[in-house]
């Protein structure tokens, strides 16, 4: 299959403009669909999902440091544009796909290499053409804040060619 004919990379457009966004990450979660490549690559996994919410968990390895030693905040970008844009995408209709236009992050203090953490994420708003979501992520055992996030992506009707 040639990647400019498969808008994810994952599923082909026509099969995935058959889901709805809810049905696309249930799927995902139930592993009748793969994960994004980008989940392995910076070592989080989709945890739980729902009708405007999706969680992710992961622990930051030595590979996703800056060179002070430290977490790299694309890490946390990373993250928590994956989960807050999972939960808009629960909340896109049948036909219909989305992207992020923007998101800002705050990060509020480091964290711990190896340390267990959850992003979770909640779609305030999906209407016809834009959708905003925001997200944090706390320590698992810790419950700690760690850093918070906002979005707004751009949701958009396809039609068939």
């Amino acid at each position: 299959m040639n990647y400019a004919d498969d808008l994810t990379g994952l599923l082909p457009l026509d099969q995935l403009l058959q889901l709805s966004g809810l049905e696309f990450m249930q799927k995902m979660l139930a592993g009748d669909l793969p994960a994004p490549p980008i989940s392995q690559t910076m070592g989080y996994r989709l945890h739980e999902v729902s009708e405007g919410h999706a969680e992710f968990r992961g622990a930051p390895s030595f590979h996703m440091t800056n060179p002070m030693g430290t977490v790299h905040g694309g890490w946390y970008g990373t993250l928590l544009d994956s989960s807050m844009a999972c939960a808009v995408m629960t909340r896109v209709p049948k036909g219909s796909l989305y992207t992020t236009l923007e998101y800002k992050i705050n990060m509020i203090r480091p964290i711990p290499l190896d340390m267990e953490i959850t992003c979770s994420a909640t779609a305030d708003h999906v209407g016809r053409t834009t959708a905003v979501a925001h997200g944090e992520i706390r320590g698992l055992e810790d419950d700690r804040l760690y850093a918070t996030g906002s979005t707004t992506c751009i949701v958009m009707k396809m039609s068939k060619a």
